[in-house]
């Protein structure tokens, strides 16, 4: 198996239909012990035992410094390792530019952009003692393409933020065995386009997409795996693009 007794942890991983959680079975699946964080309301104890009894969930916030931190020292009491860290948690709001308000920008910024950092933060240390470690960062085709169908201005340039982070942290680590990559995905069906598109604007957008569909949970479940396993081992700094060919540049 691609991650046999390797230790995943992936953040707001507690969502049954969200990228998160398809991303933590298929590593557990793979021989991964997976940790999934996320908030309390979420229940990531419970997503966890979902997965088996060798998996764990913790309730943490990203964007609390201290409560990423303690997450981290829990895992590694449980676990004494953490060789991948997914950088999943983010939120969404379709606005304009002209609608954002400070409090607008602070709240999206600050799960996607100051979550990615404080999770990166707390975990590099384990890692740099591994001298191991792959961390994966969950970006958006919305950050290349500058805008997206669900996501507004400010959303976009959190997720552009991401892309930067993770080349700016895959130099400096690269040293010590650390790979940072980023997947940008396109259209996933998850429960935050449920209901929201219409058979015909799921039409339109098909037309638009090599691939001729909107992607799956699974889609970028399988490439996480990828980038998480030694099958990427000489890949860092990455920008790898799951959406069908709906952004090919």
């Amino acid at each position: 198996m691609l991650l046999n007794d390797q230790v995943a942890v992936i953040t707001g991983g507690a969502g049954r239909n969200g990228l998160g959680h398809a991303t933590a079975r298929a590593m557990a699946a793979q021989g991964a012990r997976v940790v999934i964080l996320d908030l309390e309301r979420a229940d990531p104890a419970a997503a966890a035992a979902d997965l088996g009894p060798d998996h764990l969930g913790l309730v943490a916030d990203v964007t609390d410094k201290a409560s990423c931190e303690a997450a981290v020292q829990a895992v590694l009491a449980r676990f004494g390792r953490i060789d991948v860290l997914v950088n999943n948690a983010g939120i969404t709001q379709p606005v304009k530019t002209l609608e954002i308000t400070g409090a607008d920008y602070d709240r999206i910024l600050d799960v996607s952009l100051r979550g990615t950092l404080y999770m990166s933060q707390a975990t590099l240390p384990a890692m740099k003692r591994q001298q191991s470690g792959s961390i994966i960062c969950i970006s958006s085709v919305s950050a290349q393409r500058g805008g997206g169908i669900f996501g507004g201005p400010h959303y976009s340039a959190a997720k552009a933020g991401v892309l930067g982070l993770a080349r700016a942290m895959a130099r400096e680590f690269g040293g010590d065995g650390i790979r940072v990559n980023c997947l940008t995905p396109g259209l996933i069906e998850t429960d935050i386009t449920a209901g929201k598109l219409s058979d015909e604007r799921k039409a339109e957008i098909n037309a638009t997409i090599p691939l001729a569909r909107l992607g799956r949970p699974s889609d970028i479940a399988g490439a996480c795996v990828f980038l998480a396993s030694e099958l990427s081992a000489y890949c860092t700094g990455v920008t790898l693009d799951v959406n069908g060919g709906m952004l090919i540049h």
